[in-house]
């Protein structure tokens, strides 16, 4: 009795903090004790993983208060989940399943909240029945609704599993041509899209991580049943981009299929991210924009779009790279200078990074006609000493031999009275000492 007693307070408890957000109404029926006593057995017997015990107590609630409190139809969708999990037969499963669902349908008919319950129930459906033939269609016309009543605020699991049931579908029944596949995996991807944006305002990017790949995996699942290749954004997507240049959505879709096809010289690659860019600002776009227009010799607009996602990027790795590529730029500008304080601020943005030292080398080894004074040629040759040792701290051995070879030989320090070891300024623009070595 002390037992039922320490029940029915957990219960009562239970019932009071949901009724802030239950919409059931009617609370306790007329005979409240004998519903409080089917309760706390029922709830008892969930603790104890006795859900098939359980299944008389809310059966009874169900029949006699079904609008009693929401908690009612979270307790019981659980204990049918436990109970269809555990069930080997496939038809009594299939009962236990139906039953589950219809406790969906009873919780939505008595206590409201359509749009959230009703993707609950999707997803429940899905565990259980998204490999039976007879059943996708019901589970495709599921998880449409769900989309139309919920939007953009789906439950993240009903992302990818409304595209494995557009696959189900497909493979099943051939129910489905290109067209409604594309139409639905529009929506998800929109979805997506804006859970990311959300995910991106408040700080959390383990979850724009997640999203992320959720954004593979639903592509991945596409291109499965539809042979979405280059000729086909090219037939079926560009002549609608180029109607509404706007369309975001089309341009995501565009730009990652081109991606995915290897087919980025195409121009309508850079027109659909630039349009995106135009609206979201972010790093990889910014970079990979940059990098195409730095490969077709338009350093103007690589260099601002390198600008740009550098104010974007968050990882120093990232951080470092652009730098790399802005020193690149001003590189072949002919500002050597300039370009190794872009490398100098790569290294200093991410230490574990050796490139930059590499770079920082070849601009010394490059330099050879500008800082010659032409009057020695041992003394000229100090900028390969200094091009060796950036090509030391960047562990490129096969241009540290390189370096080497260029190196004074000891004939050519002799007659300026120089020996090995000692410190000589390189008086250029390179303007660094280095310790006096020769080639042999």
């Amino acid at each position: 009795m002390n037992m039922f007693k320490s029940s029915l307070a957990l219960v009562l408890l239970a019932v009071t903090f949901n009724a802030a957000y239950s919409q059931c109404k009617d609370g306790w029926p007329g005979d409240r004790a004998k519903a409080e006593e089917q309760v706390a057995i029922y709830t008892d017997a969930m603790k104890q993983g006795n859900y098939r015990g359980a299944t008389a107590g809310l059966q009874w609630m169900l029949t006699n208060a079904p609008k009693w409190n929401t908690k009612l139809y979270i307790d019981g969708t659980d204990i049918y989940d436990k109970l269809a999990d555990k069930e080997s037969d496939a038809a009594k499963k299939q009962v236990l399943v139906d039953s589950l669902l219809w406790l969906y349908d009873q919780r939505i008919k008595n206590c409201g909240d359509e749009a959230s319950v009703m993707n609950r129930k999707a997803n429940a459906s899905f565990k259980f029945n998204v490999k039976n033939k007879d059943k996708a269609a019901d589970l495709l016309a599921l998880y449409d609704k769900v989309f139309e009543l919920n939007g953009n605020n789906v439950t993240d699991p009903s992302l990818t599993n409304y595209m494995n049931v557009v696959k189900a579908n497909h493979m099943f029944l051939k129910n489905l041509n290109d067209d409604q596949i594309l139409a639905r995996y529009d929506k998800i991807m929109t979805a997506i899209d804006y859970k990311i944006k959300v995910a991106q305002e408040k700080g959390k990017e383990a979850d724009v991580t997640k999203l992320k790949g959720y954004k593979d995996v639903v592509d991945g699942i596409l291109i499965g049943m539809v042979k979405v290749d280059c000729d086909f954004v090219k037939k079926n997507m560009e002549p609608k981009f180029k109607q509404n240049p706007t369309d975001l959505a089309l341009a995501k879709k565009i730009f990652q299929f081109m991606l995915n096809g290897k087919c980025t010289d195409d121009p309508l690659w850079v027109e659909t991210g630039e349009a995106i860019h135009k609206v979201e600002k972010d790093f990889g776009l910014a970079k990979n924009l940059a990098v195409k227009y730095l490969s077709a010799g338009n350093e103007a607009k690589a260099e601002a779009l390198f600008k740009e996602a550098l104010t974007l990027a968050k990882e120093a790795a990232d951080k470092a790279e652009v730098l790399i590529y802005l020193g690149g730029i001003e590189s072949k500008k002919g500002n050597k200078a300039g370009a190794r304080e872009l490398y100098r601020q790569a290294i200093a943005a991410d230490a574990s990074g050796k490139e930059a030292y590499e770079k920082i080398g070849d601009l010394y080894y490059g330099s050879f006609a500008d800082c010659s004074k032409k009057e020695n040629i041992g003394e000229d040759r100090l900028v390969y000493l200094a091009a060796y040792d950036q090509y030391a701290r960047s562990g490129n051995a096969q241009k540290m031999a390189q370096a080497k070879a260029q190196f004074p030989s000891v004939e050519e320090i002799f007659v300026l009275s120089w020996k090995a070891g000692e410190v000589k300024s390189i008086k250029c623009w390179i303007g660094e000492s280095v310790t006096l070595r020769t080639r042999d």
